[in-house]
């Protein structure tokens, strides 16, 4: 598949010393890659950079082979849709939208079937003569998002677009983005630092964590696989608990299992809430006494108290009258990820 956005050895310090170092990455055309990271990892100076806003210290850019180092954001095949929706306020909708295509010279009537078009795919058809104070947050995000696509980009930058709106109207405006991304076949780069919407709408999440890439994988891969502590610890709820490997023995407290890794010595052992079970019959076992069980939706959280520390495991809520407050359980793990224990300079 084609490469439609190439990021080379690029690198950004400011004076703080913050910024991005040696960070490298390829967007395949008609793919969402999400750069995923807490506040100040970088992810937002790598967007910006895309977009002509900063100019990097080194390295370069490239969509579809052509180098946009040099060009000013207004030249690059670029658009942008920021979390502050930036409309006009004394303009309405349709004068909003038409306004970049007056800028290139198109005619009345293209102008016009192109803002319809627009209208049509964010679901806003006949909000031409509104004005953006007359309409919601969802919508002027909407309209926002009309707007970059009139520009007709070959990638498409979003910055955490919907951070300012509420928890259900986030969830179904990256429903719609995710819907008209598939149809239109529209290559984006989105930054956020949600974690579930990274994991529901991408086909590739860059962690980023203070100015480098800690791993580039489908959302599945992150999840399942995570390759450094700190993404184990970002992505996804986790437990850590202090292990052990001996003589090809991962011991975690008196729970033994079998472990074909190059490791040795103290590690940390994360395992997610969902891979926490009860042991079987025979089985190496934890001994836990159940502390707190709260129902979370279509699941219960049920917490543990063992002999190194609590454990969290997700239970199916229809089970949460076996697990009582007080009762002592066996548990073993299903899932473990095991990492070398570091200093954080390390």
């Amino acid at each position: 598949m084609t490469i439609q956005l190439s990021i080379e050895n690029m690198t950004k310090l400011y004076p703080t010393g913050e910024g991005i170092r040696d960070i490298s990455l390829q967007v395949k055309q008609g793919e969402m890659v999400t750069l995923l990271g807490p506040s100040g990892c970088g992810k937002t100076t790598v967007l910006r950079s895309v977009g002509g806003f900063i100019e990097p210290g080194s390295g370069d850019i490239r969509i579809t082979d052509d180098s946009v180092l040099r060009l000013p954001p207004e030249k690059r095949p670029t658009a942008m849709v920021f979390q502050s929706y930036n409309l006009w306020p004394h303009m309405t909708v349709y004068d909003n939208l038409a306004f970049s295509l007056k800028l290139r010279k198109k005619s009345k009537a293209e102008i016009k079937q192109k803002v319809q078009w627009a209208l049509g795919l964010v679901q806003l058809t006949g909000a031409e003569k509104k004005y953006p104070s007359e309409l919601s947050g969802g919508q002027q995000q909407r309209i926002a998002l009309a707007r970059a696509l009139l520009l007709e980009p070959k990638v498409l930058l979003l910055d955490e677009p919907f951070s300012a709106l509420d928890a259900k109207l986030r969830h179904q405006l990256r429903e719609e983005l995710r819907d008209i991304q598939a149809r239109q076949n529209l290559t984006m780069l989105f930054v956020t630092h949600d974690q579930e919407e990274a994991l529901s709408i991408s086909d590739r999440i860059v962690v980023m964590n203070k100015g480098r890439i800690e791993q580039i994988a489908t959302p599945e891969e992150i999840y399942n696989n995570p390759a450094s502590l700190f993404v184990a610890q970002f992505i996804g709820r986790m437990n850590f608990l202090p292990g052990e490997i001996r003589h090809h023995k991962l011991h975690i407290g008196d729970l033994q299992q079998d472990y074909n890794g190059a490791e040795s010595g103290g590690v940390t052992v994360c395992v997610r809430p969902e891979d926490v079970v009860l042991a079987g019959e025979g089985e190496p076992f934890l001994e836990a006494r159940i502390e707190k069980v709260m129902m979370l939706g279509h699941y219960a959280e049920v917490t543990v108290q063992t002999a190194i520390g609590p454990i969290k495991m997700f239970i199916d809520r229809a089970r949460m009258p076996q697990y009582a407050t007080g009762e002592s359980i066996r548990i073993t793990c299903l899932h473990t990820h095991v990492f070398p224990n570091k200093t954080e300079e390390e």
